[in-house]
């Protein structure tokens, strides 16, 4: 993963958690991304993504694919088990 989480947000109470976070990416630009893990698809959902102070809807796939060079499922992921980790959460 080429970006650094830079401030993470993290409410573990709710029905499906939500993630907020800020990452450091290539060339120093900023991304925001709040999701949260749907447990009856067992997937992440982004319902907010800002691009260098750019709305860009939901819409993650063109980052993940031409930067990260994987899936939204995959960089999600990937987040979500470092912020996991961090605060010492399980999914159920």
């Amino acid at each position: 993963m080429l970006t650094k989480i830079k401030k993470v947000k993290f409410q573990p109470e709710f029905k499906n958690p939500v993630y907020e976070v800020i990452l450091d990416c290539p060339e120093e630009n900023k991304l925001y991304i709040k999701f949260d893990y749907k447990y009856k698809n067992k997937t992440f959902m982004p319902s907010r993504v800002n691009y260098n102070k750019e709305d860009k809807g939901v819409k993650l796939a063109w980052y993940t694919q031409k930067v990260e060079k994987m899936t939204v499922q995959e960089f999600l992921g990937q987040i979500a088990r470092k912020v996991n980790k961090k605060y010492n959460f399980q999914f159920k």
